[in-house]
């Protein structure tokens, strides 16, 4: 098919003017993302004058409409817009892991959720150490954000065995326990796994009244004159930390020498040491605590605990950054963008024609060249712009802040302190 040519100026019909038109953006950008911003409709109608000087539009015609121009513009500024996206997202996951996502249309314009996230300075948090230290406080029996339920059994004479897992189990579908009272753990074993973290036995405390009524049988515990007279309100002047030592080492003798039981747990079935039956109380309870083992991204009971919030790069509530949030910086980053992306065009459509036919001879064109020149513009501006804000990261910045605070304290350091005279 032959080239379309205009005979007067053996030019190409399809050329690219000096200026754009506002009113004309909306419809040359093929996304639609940013043509609600006045502001970006202004920016992209001025891109066509900088586009035909640069290219020298002045001098030898350029093979692009306006439209194009339009089109690499919205395309720089959702590239400026990932790129940052990107950046922000690493400096802020750690803190909003859990938080509440959003949803998006088609173009990335968010739908529900918290708006403007992206644009935000977010509290130092370690969301992710915090759940970690929950798991781990769950494992160590300390509760974290799983609940610990508690139960717990009567020994029955010449029963040395109890399976925990079925005594839960029953006492979960029934909604009480082998005594009748309710349990809080109804209906949510539902045939899961129990984890044991503690077996206990609330064995009887002995009075401990050193120096009380039953403290030392008329005397005080050296044997002073106050003797049979002292009760509470002693005579004798003795630090505080004494008597806290002697509690313990009391309450620990009555706990280690006088304990009426001891067990072995294996698979959720307890076994009690000696046979219960040597022992005068059966009516007493072992007591056992225990929690449900759910999926890791089960919801937890009655609050959000943040297992339906963000939990990776893609469920940020983050948008396209809105044109009148990026600065001058930013700006100028777009405007070469979209320069080198019209370069690009320009190649692939002069690519099409390796000559153009002119009266009397042809002219080679340099789609080849602009094609290579856009590549790596392209690829530089991105590479720059990454590694701009991987220096700016918050890990980076506080880097940088401890490296200033030690030149200052050195530079103190150093100087030399001034002498008074009196």
């Amino acid at each position: 098919m032959p080239t379309n040519l205009n005979p007067k100026s053996t030019t190409s019909a399809v050329i690219l003017t000096s200026t754009g038109s506002y009113d004309k953006v909306t419809a040359g950008c093929p996304i639609g993302a940013y043509t609600g911003s006045a502001n970006f409709l202004s920016g992209a109608s001025m891109q066509v004058a900088y586009v035909y000087k640069k290219l020298g539009g002045d001098v030898i015609d350029i093979e692009l409409t306006p439209g194009n121009v339009y089109a690499a513009y919205e395309e720089a500024v959702l590239e400026y817009s990932y790129i940052v996206n990107l950046h922000q997202s690493k400096n802020s996951l750690s803190d909003t892991l859990g938080d509440t996502t959003g949803t998006f249309d088609h173009l990335g314009a968010q739908l529900t959720g918290p708006t403007g996230s992206n644009l935000r300075f977010p509290r130092f948090q370690v969301s992710y150490a915090q759940r970690v230290g929950d798991g781990v406080s769950t494992l160590g029996g300390y509760g974290g954000t799983t609940t610990i339920y508690s139960g717990s059994i009567v020994p029955r004479m010449n029963t040395q065995d109890y399976n925990l897992q079925a005594i839960v189990q029953t006492a979960s579908d029934s909604g009480k326990d082998e005594s009748g009272n309710a349990v809080t753990y109804a209906g949510k074993v539902d045939n899961e796994r129990i984890f044991i973290t503690r077996v206990y036995f609330k064995s009887p405390r002995a009075m401990w009244r050193f120096y009380g009524y039953y403290g030392g049988v008329g005397v005080v515990g050296n044997y002073s004159t106050y003797g049979q007279f002292a009760d509470d309100s002693t005579f004798e002047i003795i630090p505080t930390w004494q008597n806290k030592l002697q509690a313990i080492m009391y309450e620990d003798s009555i706990w280690t020498r006088t304990s009426h039981y001891s067990y072995a747990l294996k698979n959720n079935k307890l076994k009690l040491y000696p046979n219960p039956s040597y022992y005068p109380f059966m009516s007493d309870k072992i007591w056992f605590e225990f929690y449900i083992k759910k999926d890791a991204t089960a919801t937890g009971a009655g609050y959000e605990d943040g297992v339906k919030g963000v939990n990776n790069m893609n469920t940020l509530p983050y948008s396209n950054i809105p044109f009148r949030n990026i600065n001058a910086i930013g700006k100028q980053w777009i405007r070469k963008y979209a320069l080198s992306v019209c370069k690009e065009m320009l190649g692939q459509i002069r690519g099409k024609f390796t000559t153009v036919p002119i009266p009397g001879d042809s002219v080679t064109l340099n789609h080849a060249e602009l094609l290579s020149q856009a590549k790596t513009e392209q690829a530089e501006l991105r590479d720059k712009l990454v590694d701009m804000l991987a220096a700016m990261e918050y890990t980076e910045l506080i880097k940088k802040d401890s490296e200033k605070s030690e030149a200052t304290a050195t530079t103190f350091k150093n100087s030399p302190l001034p002498i008074f005279v009196g």
